[in-house]
């Protein structure tokens, strides 16, 4: 008596519907985060809004000129106030980025990963993202633990943190109830350059 063996693979792929509602679900959400975008940097957005408005208005040639107009004024602004728009445009889109790109874009499965999440019945609860501080050399994150967590949970899983979220080390630090933070060091402070100030003569002591 022979056995055989009958495989069933199962169709997985989308029919034209569903790839068209995963398509506008997509461009929603794309579009939402550029207007957010945009909210958040009006430097760049009100610029932007009067280039298009100008082209779409009075023609391209204008619409052009308004561009390079605007590309000129964001050169002249980095030039002459370096540290503003340090403070307003460089630095706001790097740690909006790198809080998303980082932490807040994979937050849960990087929590199951490192067997933090806790599953009760059919659902599975996350510790709570409060905030994100983006530093030169490390990122300060602070959690809600769970109900049933204590400590030692975070205080046990550092080096799975670290590894899990591409940093050097990390240091789990209770701050308040039910609150820990969490010290991600991606990069080594004390290994930065320092440019020291130029000395182009140097005087030799008069004798006493």
């Amino acid at each position: 008596m022979t056995t055989k063996t009958v495989h069933i693979r199962k169709d997985t792929r989308l029919d034209a519907s569903d790839r068209f509602a995963l398509a506008l679900l997509n461009l929603l959400w794309a579009t939402a985060i550029g207007v957010w975008w945009l909210v958040l940097f009006p430097m760049i957005s009100v610029p932007l809004a009067l280039v298009v408005t100008a082209w779409v208005l009075v023609g391209w040639p204008v619409g052009l000129a308004a561009a390079g107009v605007s590309v000129a004024g964001l050169l002249l602004w980095q030039r002459a106030r370096p540290e503003t728009f340090e403070r307003w445009v460089t630095r706001r889109a790097r740690t909006r980025f790198l809080t998303w790109h980082r932490y807040r874009g994979r937050w849960a499965t990087l929590m199951k990963a490192c067997h933090l999440s806790i599953d009760r019945g059919d659902r599975t609860f996350i510790p709570r993202l409060l905030g994100v501080e983006i530093g030169p050399a490390t990122d300060r994150v602070r959690v809600r633990m769970l109900e049933g967590h204590c400590p030692a949970d975070f205080e046990n899983r550092v080096t799975h943190l670290a590894h899990a979220f591409g940093a050097l080390d990390c240091r789990a630090t209770i701050t308040g109830p039910g609150t820990v933070e969490l010290a991600f060091r991606h990069s080594d402070a004390l290994a930065q350059a320092i440019t020291l100030p130029r000395v182009d003569h140097w005087t030799r002591p008069k004798a006493a």
